[in-house]
């Protein structure tokens, strides 16, 4: 329930209210007002400080449009920025919170400067649809882009078209490539035939030495394109002509192939050869074209500034107050207040909650997106919470992410590293999961009450079958050193079938009767103090109706005791915060994972009366049988206790011991006792 004034204000700030949402006081926002107040709300009211802009289950255009400053989050200062721009704009601020992608003209604040540019750009957004209605939505807005986008092509089109024209046609872009790659090449081969020409003597020293070739000779010439593209696109010559036939350069020749067809074939067909004047003239033909587009699409970006930035303003303008206007109440709502996350309502899922995790019989409703293992290993035991890290892989999608769920009911008896799981995100896709980590913390008190007991169980089970195979293999190895006697026995056995003299291991060793008579004291001993011990225990037990009761209960209380308390103050602490620290969030408050909480956030599968039955179950023992059994043992352990005469201390002897006898006559009285008790003859003098 909400509540006035919980938090003293300061002097002439808004008076907030606040209520307990998830065991924490926290602002609630609940009007347009408070909305447009939030610039004096204290900081340290606020449940998040900052929030990544990737990741979350929300537009990704607008909150790329709060994120004012681009640094990928989206701080307090930005979304006081946000409430502030858009509650001046309309008129009616409660409308803010119904989240709707379309508004009224007339809600419009044209007395605000934002909100009169607002509605200048509608109208004239409107008009250049061709729609005279008193309203705009995304889907106008969407409208109205595709036929500005359409129009930025038309003349794209109109300005490649108004060009000088392509020299070579559809060649032209391989044309002007390659010609780029190859410039300074063959520059460098023509002025190599220049100097060839000047002193005929130079022609090896300008061309590639016999050295060079055979320093790389040995090795693998397929991977020495690097260094065979340095030498010299072709042989020089005296003539100066370049071949267009032969003798280009092996890592320059699918590029020069790619210049002779595309415009020396075209330039000069049928040549074999040609000089550099010819070269350049396709040169200066090409940079003529590119200097030619260049200018016109500088033409063509200041014709666009001219007649088309108004309507892009326009786009932008009233496409980011659409979108505040529809998805900013519920970032408050998952920043400020984090009531998407306690809500009631399954339909309304926080901003960091990605999907659904099933798994082991159990559905996990709070999963999270994994940024940073890293963070994560650091800061997961803070949050008190059994998580589960998972690998998802999705086939359809081709990616891969990381999550994170918490388990928050149930028991954890099948889970562990390796377990393959399936997980469905907020659209319905399914991937692929495994766990790669797990953080083990109390889920429930109940699960920590049964956890000694399976703990001691495992150990007990464990401890036998460790002792079972320690057994085994030492009866194999006792075995196995026996066949190994008998066959050295064999073997040595001499040849006349005279018996071999027995080993001093294998001489029988004296009966120690005073060793045995030691063992058996002590063994009566142990016996005797069991015996003593048990009937104490059965006195007490017996005493009173409820000291059974009262005696279980004690040994509960010893054995799940500490466990049901640790896990009842790590229950209380539980706390969600330290996972979205992880992700990048700036927690300012506790979120709570409460056990009544808790048990909502992790379903688990309840099934129905089975009315078929199974023709593979295990066969039932009869009741009769087994209440044979519990009374033959029962009966047994009774007549244990009273013919060892432990039942004696609740009144149950085995021997009762025979009272005195006392007889009168007229005369005297005469007191005999009973055979097994000698007379006290003064007593009885003394008497008569």
């Amino acid at each position: 329930m909400a509540k006035k004034n919980i938090i003293p204000n300061l002097s002439n700030s808004y008076n907030w209210t606040f209520a307990s949402v998830g065991g924490v006081t926290r602002v609630t926002i609940n009007s347009g007002e408070d909305i447009a107040h939030l610039d004096e709300l204290d900081q340290k009211f606020w449940t998040v400080l900052s929030c990544p802009v990737k990741g979350l289950e929300f537009d990704a255009q607008t909150l790329t449009l709060l994120d004012s400053d681009g640094d990928g989050k989206i701080r307090v200062p930005e979304v006081v920025a946000a409430s502030k721009w858009l509650t001046g704009a309309i008129k009616n601020r409660d409308k803010i919170l119904a989240g709707e992608d379309a508004i009224a003209l007339a809600e419009l604040n044209e007395a605000d400067e934002n909100g009169a540019a607002i509605l200048a750009s509608a109208r004239r957004l409107l008009a250049a649809k061709g729609d005279n209605k008193e309203g705009i939505s995304l889907a106008d807005i969407a409208t109205v882009k595709a036929s500005f986008e359409e129009k930025v092509k038309a003349k794209d089109d109109a300005t490649a078209a108004s060009s000088d024209g392509r020299p070579y046609g559809d060649n032209t872009d391989d044309a002007i490539a390659a010609v780029n790659a190859l410039r300074e090449k063959v520059a460098d081969f023509f002025m190599r035939c220049k100097l060839i020409a000047f002193d005929n003597d130079c022609t090896d020293a300008v061309y590639v030495s016999v050295e060079k070739i055979q320093a790389i000779s040995e090795l693998n010439l397929a991977a020495c394109a690097d260094q065979i593209a340095a030498y010299p696109l072709a042989r020089p010559n005296k003539e100066q002509r370049l071949s267009l036939v032969s003798g280009i350069n092996p890592a320059w020749q699918s590029t020069f192939d790619k210049v002779k067809a595309a415009a020396l074939s075209v330039e000069y067909p049928g040549t074999e050869t040609i000089n550099e004047a010819q070269w350049n003239a396709v040169v200066a033909k090409l940079d003529a074209y590119v200097s030619g587009l260049a200018d016109d699409k500088t033409a063509k970006v200041e014709n666009f500034d001219k007649e088309m930035a108004e309507e892009d303003a326009d786009i932008k303008l009233v496409t980011k107050f659409l979108l505040f206007y529809r998805d900013f109440y519920k970032l408050l709502k998952n920043y400020v207040v984090f009531s998407d996350f306690y809500t009631r309502d399954k339909s309304k899922l926080a901003v960091f909650q990605c999907g659904q995790l099933f798994i082991d019989q159990r559905c996990c409703d709070l999963c999270i997106r994994v940024s940073d293992m890293s963070k994560h290993a650091d800061m997961a035991g803070l949050s008190g919470m059994f998580l589960i890290y998972c690998h998802c892989t999705s086939k359809v999608k081709g990616t891969e992410m990381d999550i994170v769920a918490a388990l928050t009911d149930g028991d954890v008896d099948d889970l562990r590293v390796g377990k393959n799981a399936l997980f469905y995100d907020r659209s319905g896709q399914d991937w692929d999961a495994t766990i790669t980590k797990i953080v083990d913390n109390p889920i429930s008190v109940r699960q920590a009450f049964l956890s000694p007991y399976k703990k001691l169980g495992k150990f007990i089970s464990d401890k036998i079958t460790k002792n079972a195979a320690d057994k085994e293999a030492k009866q194999m190895e006792d075995l196995t050193a026996k066949a190994d006697v008998a066959t050295d026995k064999i073997a040595a056995k001499p040849a006349d079938g005279a018996p071999a003299e027995p080993a001093a291991a294998e001489k029988k060793m004296p009966f120690d009767i005073a060793k045995f008579a030691g063992i058996f004291a002590a063994i009566g001993l142990a016996l005797g103090a069991l015996g003593a011990a048990l009937g104490m225990l059965g006195g007490f037990l017996f005493a009173k109706w409820y000291n059974a009761v009262l005696l279980i209960a004690l040994i509960v209380i010893v054995i799940s005791g500490p466990s049901m308390f640790l896990a009842w103050l790590k229950l209380r602490k539980r706390n969600l915060g330290p996972v979205l620290n992880a992700n990048g969030w700036a927690i300012n408050a506790q979120v709570r994972v409460n056990t009544r909480f808790g048990a909502t956030l992790t379903s688990l599968a309840k099934y129905p009366m089975v009315t078929m039955p199974d023709p593979y179950a295990d066969k039932k023992i009869p009741a009769w049988k087994k209440w044979l059994v519990a009374i033959v043992v029962l009966g047994g352990i009774f007549c244990a206790l009273y013919f060892t005469n432990t039942l004696k201390y609740v009144g149950l002897p085995f021997k009762k011991e025979q009272p005195a006898v006392v007889e009168q006559n007229d005369s005297s009285a005469l007191v005999q006792t009973d055979t097994t008790v000698a007379p006290n003859q003064e007593t009885i003098e003394q008497e008569n």
